[in-house]
């Protein structure tokens, strides 16, 4: 379970890259969104909040759009490719959580639950883990909604709906995103 919860945690902020690196309002924020990423990616996502906070400031008229990085670029262009791995690793994780080393005497289903709410309730870096999933749970259907803009017009209404969809939302987010029209 906690294995299976810590790739579940880590593939969700993989998705969240090419959010951060297509939302609109980035430039506000003038730190590195790849200082920012790798924080969020090997720490917690905690550090999502201040960018969060900072994003809501006013932007500042003298300033033109800052250039992507590498890593930007990367994330952007293969947003796709970042979902479906990101996407299919949440997947094999919740498997993995349920089922995995079933020969190892782990339990069922019934005792994996057990562990899960007594690690929940009991371990310091499940706390971290829970706290990123209510995390991601309230900025992605906020980050996405206001990020509309960059879908494919046709698919639009659907993200509408589905970001508010754990993983899923971003899922569509990444699949629909207009390529052409990222500066």
């Amino acid at each position: 379970m906690a294995e299976g919860l810590f790739n579940f945690v880590i593939a969700w902020t993989l998705m969240f890259a090419p959010l951060l690196y297509t939302d609109r309002k980035r430039d506000r924020f003038k730190s590195s969104l790849d200082v920012l990423w790798g924080l969020m990616m090997f720490l917690t996502n905690t550090f999502l909040i201040p960018y969060m906070a900072i994003r809501l400031n006013d932007a500042d008229p003298d300033d033109k759009p800052s250039k992507r990085s590498q890593l930007g670029e990367a994330m952007t262009k293969g947003a796709s490719v970042v979902g479906l791995t990101g996407v299919t690793v949440c997947l094999i994780s919740t498997l993995w959580s349920l089922y995995g080393r079933a020969d190892g005497g782990f339990g069922g289903i019934m005792e994996r639950w057990q562990y899960l709410t007594g690690y929940l309730g009991s371990e310091r870096l499940a706390y971290a883990f829970i706290w990123d999933i209510c995390l991601y749970t309230v900025f992605q259907p906020w980050l996405i909604g206001e990020n509309l803009q960059n879908v494919k017009e046709s698919k639009v209404e659907i993200v509408s709906y589905l970001r508010f969809v754990p993983v899923l939302g971003l899922l569509a987010y990444l699949l629909f995103l207009n390529l052409d029209d990222q500066d």
